[in-house]
């Protein structure tokens, strides 16, 4: 059997964590692999903390639940740490991706893991300098792909593109601006 890659993303109610793991999803859904993407959440209103599912395997996904042992944790507002146990079920494998302008290191001790799970990238900034606001969704999604490796950034731009460009025809400079954000974090993001 493959092995399945499982991600949970935290973020705040608003800050596009449903929506990154359904790009993440239809994008690697067009390289022929099977997914799963689905939030979790309840009566929360804007700003309260949520959370977002992924699977994707090379065979038919047949877990129906919350993920709990996650290979990729993303992060998209760092002061979820204070407020949400983010590496819950992460292991000593898992990877964990946080948007910050701190460093891996200064991030690890921080989550009380080891520096070698972490990655950062100021997904903040890169949308602010890109999409004129604060939307780290997009650019974490960059990031993802770049720490989980296997999969093409090429691939990942084209049909996020193509998506972007059904809901947002009439605002070149938005799709331009996320595309942007994908590249720019896939490039930024570091272990150090």
């Amino acid at each position: 059997m493959s092995k399945m890659i499982e991600v949970r993303w935290h973020g705040r109610g608003g800050q596009g964590a449903k929506t990154a793991a359904l790009l993440f999803a239809q994008a690697v859904l067009s390289t022929g692999k099977y997914i799963q993407a689905f939030p979790e959440y309840g009566p929360e209103r804007m700003g309260a903390p949520v959370q977002s599912f992924n699977r994707v395997s090379d065979e038919p996904i047949t877990v129906h639940c919350s993920v709990t042992e996650p290979n990729y944790v993303v992060i998209l507002d760092p002061s979820l740490i204070e407020a949400v146990d983010v590496t819950e079920g992460v292991g000593t494998q898992g990877k964990v991706i946080v948007n910050t302008s701190f460093s891996a290191e200064e991030m690890a001790k921080k989550l009380g893991i080891a520096k070698e799970q972490v990655y950062v990238v100021d997904a903040s900034k890169i949308s602010n300098e890109t999409i004129g606001q604060n939307r780290p969704n997009t650019p974490m999604l960059g990031a993802l792909v770049k720490v989980i490796g296997t999969l093409d950034i090429e691939g990942v731009l084209k049909d996020t593109r193509a998506k972007l460009e059904v809901k947002f025809r009439s605002k070149p400079e938005v799709i331009d601006g996320n595309i942007t954000s994908i590249q720019r974090a896939y490039d930024e993001v570091k272990n150090s």
